[in-house]
């Protein structure tokens, strides 16, 4: 059983892979001084990323979940995240309202991805 851990950090992996899958962790904003809309440019520009470290892209994406501090924000993350989608490979999606750990953060993405190098 092979595990690759990526972006390794004190509590948790960036991504973790096995068996062609990439699992993301939720990812949040470096700059949380941005709007919603630049959070999630931000955070899209973390997952290319770490898929590309994982040894494939966002035409890998099989499942995303985006959760909005505020679901009033949802607008000015779908601007983002239409500006960043592959139209020829949408994944489904899901978008929900929860509190996040840092009020400061407005969006966290996660999602689930294949990965033909792993």
């Amino acid at each position: 059983m092979t595990i690759r851990r990526l972006a390794e950090e004190a509590r948790l992996s960036g991504a973790v892979l096995h068996a062609g899958v990439v699992y993301l962790a939720g990812q949040v904003a470096d700059d949380a001084t941005l709007d919603a809309e630049g959070q999630t440019a931000d955070i899209l520009a973390q997952i290319d990323a770490l898929l590309a470290a994982a040894g494939t892209s966002k035409a890998g994406l099989l499942s995303v979940t985006v959760v909005l501090a505020d679901i009033a924000d949802a607008p000015a993350m779908n601007r983002a995240w239409d500006r960043w989608l592959d139209p020829g490979a949408k994944p489904a999606r899901m978008t929900i309202q929860a509190p996040l750990v840092d009020p400061a953060w407005k969006v966290e993405i996660t999602g689930i991805a294949a990965s033909p190098s792993s």
